[in-house]
């Protein structure tokens, strides 16, 4: 996936640039508004994701925002130290699909890259290009949306469905209730999160022996992987695309 980072600020922007290389984004960094605009307009593959600060050398970044979105439907998410409520209004008015205040984590913008992607591109352009195995018995099929124990299709709803692809993205992570709102619900989701343990215990129900989904009390929930034995294996991660597990 690439991310084109648009960041004058070098400690915050090479924090973030690492960051996401660690989790398999490919990013280009930029450090003022002209070359923003000068890369999204290059010919070469589109960029999946701009991630925008708004305090740029030579131009307000509200202005780059604009002239980005007037020229493509690239998504775009402000990160700024403006917090206040107008500058986030402005933002989203003009065509910015999502906006974080620093400080921030990686993580928390990960978080938002992918719920602005699942609102904004056709699921099957999301997918892998096979199921990926997880374990001996669990295949998630990300382009067809489908989910197999054993070989037989297991029926999810779209939600129950979400949380189980958002949660086999890091096998053996810690997720926060936070995160897994934003990137399955909402980015801006308001409303109680009692609807996550509704789905959490939906998920273990149709999917018990293939995987565990861990409660860890006043943080979120993780996901384990079974393994042959029925023993959970945090470090589990998927399988390549085609290959099963080895015996």
């Amino acid at each position: 996936m690439r991310v084109l980072l648009v960041e004058d600020d070098e400690p915050v922007a090479e924090s973030l640039r690492r960051g996401l290389l660690r989790y398999g984004f490919e990013v280009e960094w930029v450090t003022t508004g002209r070359d923003a605009l000068t890369a999204a307009g290059a010919p070469h593959d589109p960029y999946d994701v701009v991630l925008l600060d708004l305090g740029l050398p030579d131009t307000d970044g509200l202005d780059v925002c604009k002239a980005l979105r007037a020229d493509s439907d690239v998504p775009i998410i402000v990160i700024s130290a403006r917090s206040d409520e107008t500058d986030r209004v402005v933002g989203l008015e003009i065509g910015a699909d999502d906006y974080v205040s620093k400080p921030f984590g990686v993580r928390e913008v990960i978080a938002r890259i992918r719920a602005v992607l699942r609102r904004v591109q056709p699921r099957a352009q999301q997918a892998a290009a096979a199921p990926d195995r997880y374990g001996p018995r669990l295949t998630v099929d990300r382009k067809a949306a489908r989910v197999h124990l054993d070989g037989t299709e297991v029926v999810l709803t779209p939600k129950e469905y979400d949380l189980l692809a958002f949660l086999t993205e890091e096998p053996g992570a810690l997720m926060s209730r936070e995160q897994i709102m934003e990137a399955v619900w909402d980015a801006n989701w308001f409303g109680p999160t009692k609807t996550l343990d509704v789905h959490v215990a939906a998920l273990r129900r149709k999917l018990a022996g293939a995987i565990t989904i861990e409660a860890v009390r006043g943080v979120g929930f993780r996901l384990v992987i079974e393994d042959e034995s029925g023993v959970g294996d945090p470090g589990a991660g998927r399988e390549p695309s085609g290959r099963s597990p080895a015996s």
